[in-house]
């Protein structure tokens, strides 16, 4: 007997975790879940060396988990995508980016982010596909299969992110120029010989022309000069319990309506001082709490 796209697919989905666990963590069951498991990427060195790693680009999509059955943010709410994509989605968990092509993050955005799918919108986006959430294996293996569950799918809006194997720091310094150069964020290394591991990991880092990182709105601090009776600056707290003030890069509106306090944002920064607090800080943007 042949052994035919439909035997593989179970293959694979008996090889991986199930839809309801993925390696010892629980998804989701229902809409208003909490959280999805996800590898989370550091900050790379500028002069790290490549060796050991799988390098490809860093997309500035919109990150999407799915567990074989349900699409979803990493925030673990859902997306709210067509029947005809999700439905053409292989039925073992993946991690990727919803994407569109370079520059265009505000379309997509917008397009996924809909309380209702526009199919015409969906039309234009891609599921580039990284990692397998929970599977065995180091991420040199998981990454083949990724290109192996892809192609098995022969769906067009699926993709495989591209990796490559650079020989040295001058090959990643190429790339990394042609990558921004041509308008990309820049790069992610992962580890070739790492287990995947859910949270933030020293296994994945980003290489990007100004590093970026969240943080938590803990209180407001009150303008003084032509900012007076409204926000001067954002108090925040990072993951790792640093604290540190956002004064530069709000807009008036922002400053008029800030984001509010325990709302998470996103800020901009140039490396770190020996206490681990951000320099050159500059607020970018609210983070969206669907996401």
């Amino acid at each position: 007997m042949p052994f035919t796209r439909r035997h593989f697919l179970r293959f694979v989905a008996a090889a991986l975790p199930t839809a309801a666990t993925s390696g010892g963590h629980a998804w989701p069951t229902s809409n208003s879940a909490p959280n999805v498991a996800a590898q989370l990427a550091r900050t790379a060195a500028a002069d790290i060396d490549p060796r050991g790693h799988l390098v490809s680009e860093k997309l500035d999509g919109v990150r999407a988990l799915w567990d074989g059955q349900r699409l979803r943010f990493r925030s673990g709410l859902p997306v709210i995508a067509p029947q005809w994509f999700v439905s053409r989605l292989p039925a073992v968990p993946l991690d990727g980016e919803l994407w569109m092509g370079r520059g265009t993050f505000d379309a997509l955005s917008g397009a996924v982010r809909r309380a209702a799918a526009v199919d015409a919108d969906w039309r234009a986006v891609r599921y580039e596909v990284f990692d397998l959430p929970g599977a065995p294996g180091p991420f040199l293996q998981r990454a083949k299969r990724v290109a192996e569950v892809v192609r098995a799918a022969g769906f067009p809006a699926l993709a495989a992110v591209q990796q490559h194997e650079l020989a040295d720091r001058e090959a990643l310094q190429r790339l990394y120029a042609e990558v921004v150069r041509g308008g990309g964020e820049g790069l992610v290394l992962h580890r070739a010989d790492a287990p995947w591991r859910v949270g933030r990991s020293d296994a994945v880092l980003k290489l990007k022309p100004v590093a970026d990182a969240e943080a938590q709105v803990v209180a407001h601090v009150p303008g003084r000069g032509r900012h007076e009776g409204r926000l001067g600056a954002l108090q925040v707290r990072t993951p790792e319990g640093v604290e540190f003030l956002l004064g530069t890069g709000l807009s008036d509106a922002e400053r008029e309506r800030p984001p509010a306090v325990g709302s998470w944002v996103t800020y901009a920064y140039r490396g770190v001082t020996a206490q681990g607090v951000p320099r050159f800080a500059s607020y970018l943007r609210r983070r969206d709490p669907r996401t």
